[in-house]
């Protein structure tokens, strides 16, 4: 058994896949006699124990900062009303939280109820799994205090790099490219921050597009990881500068709007939308991935991790070109509204099964008429 496990580890780190040609892991090593400090493959354990200190802390800042401060906004922490005790019933809605019309009537008819009551105690009941307005709040907040600050640490340290000011530097010397301790740091949190994202993924608000984000999160802690294997952190960080900008105000305006500041939500929406479309559909993929596919190929050697690297940029671009339709979609909205209404790229669930909400917002009118 160790020594499948010894040839499948062998084969999956071969040099042959994770380095240029004529390079060996030896070559890059770190070690006191090398020329530059390398990066080193064990350290991409460190971020797992710091995902747990960013999970405190965010728990510390919700407790003792973001909800008091939600509250002075005038948020409450109201609950929504509790379901009746129903056995039966909490049977059937932990087996399956969605229900159907012909599931109501066999539950109906099971229980000795009418439908509409079955359909009211369900409404109630998935009512009970949804956060407050104040959770919601503070999860924003959250968000994007962490974006603000990630993203003016690495723009401070990034601004005497010569890479941020010509993306080919990220290629020339490639791979004996030393990194620096504030690079490093830079890495590692970004890194502890999105596997804590992927974890508190499952206890926070639900949204339409869970699996989404689920898919984006593994696949920027795969970019991470490889890259920094790959001695591909310069490309790396001009990655993650780029990702942070928009984000910062994305969480913003969510946080805006549930605490009821709507005009300035409509502005950080505003903000929000030209940056997202700018970064993301401008200068990620006409600069980053361009150079990835172009540039790269003509001043480094190729191998195979690299076609790895460019598939999960790739991936990320498809990510955002969904993401992006339902940002214009809300924007349409907005705009035919005079204001910016619902959720912003994704929605949380809702209580009537037969009446979701789509991933972009919905009217308000709309909603008040389906709880009606």
């Amino acid at each position: 058994m160790l020594l499948i496990l010894r040839y499948v580890l062998d084969t999956f780190w071969d040099e042959r896949v994770w380095l240029p040609p004529n390079t060996t892991w030896e070559d890059i090593a770190p070690g006191p006699d090398k020329a530059v400090v390398y990066n080193d493959y064990r350290h991409l354990l460190y971020p797992l124990p710091l995902a747990l200190v960013l999970l405190v802390l965010r728990r510390v800042l919700e407790v003792y900062w973001f909800a008091p401060f939600g509250r002075s906004l005038g948020i409450k922490n109201t609950r929504p009303k509790k379901a009746p005790i129903n056995p039966k019933l909490e049977v059937a809605y932990q087996t399956a939280p969605k229900i159907k019309h012909k599931q109501i009537c066999a539950l109906a008819k099971q229980l000795d109820m009418t439908e509409r009551q079955v359909e009211r105690w369900w409404r109630l009941r998935r009512s009970q799994d949804k956060p407050s307005t104040l959770v919601k709040f503070c999860e924003n907040m959250w968000r994007c205090t962490f974006y603000l600050y990630n993203f003016s640490y690495g723009l401070f340290i990034l601004w005497d790099k010569d890479w941020l000011w010509d993306i080919d530097q990220c290629y020339i010397d490639y791979p004996h490219q030393g990194v620096t301790m504030d690079v490093w740091w830079y890495y590692m949190i970004s890194a502890a921050f999105y596997w804590a994202l992927t974890l508190s993924q499952f206890t926070d608000v639900r949204r339409k597009d869970f699996w989404q984000m689920f898919v984006h999160h593994i696949a920027t802690i795969a970019l991470l990881s490889f890259s920094w294997v790959c001695n591909l952190h310069r490309i790396g960080t001009l990655v993650l500068l780029l990702h942070d900008c928009a984000d910062i105000f994305l969480d913003g305006a969510k946080a805006a709007k549930y605490a009821n500041y709507q005009r300035f939500c409509d502005m950080v929406f505003a903000v929000f939308t030209v940056l997202w479309i700018v970064s993301r559909l401008g200068v990620y993929p006409f600069y980053i991935i361009k150079s990835t596919m172009i540039r790269a190929p003509m001043l480094a050697p190729m191998f195979p991790a690299y076609y790895i690297f460019n598939s999960l940029l790739c991936l990320l671009l498809c990510l955002h070109l969904v993401w992006t339709w339902l940002i214009l979609q809300v924007a349409y909205k907005a705009i035919s509204a005079g204001r910016m209404e619902g959720d912003i790229r994704s929605s949380s669930s809702e209580i009537s099964d037969s009446s979701h909400q789509s991933n972009h917002s919905t009217p308000k009118h709309v909603n008040n008429k389906k709880e009606t």
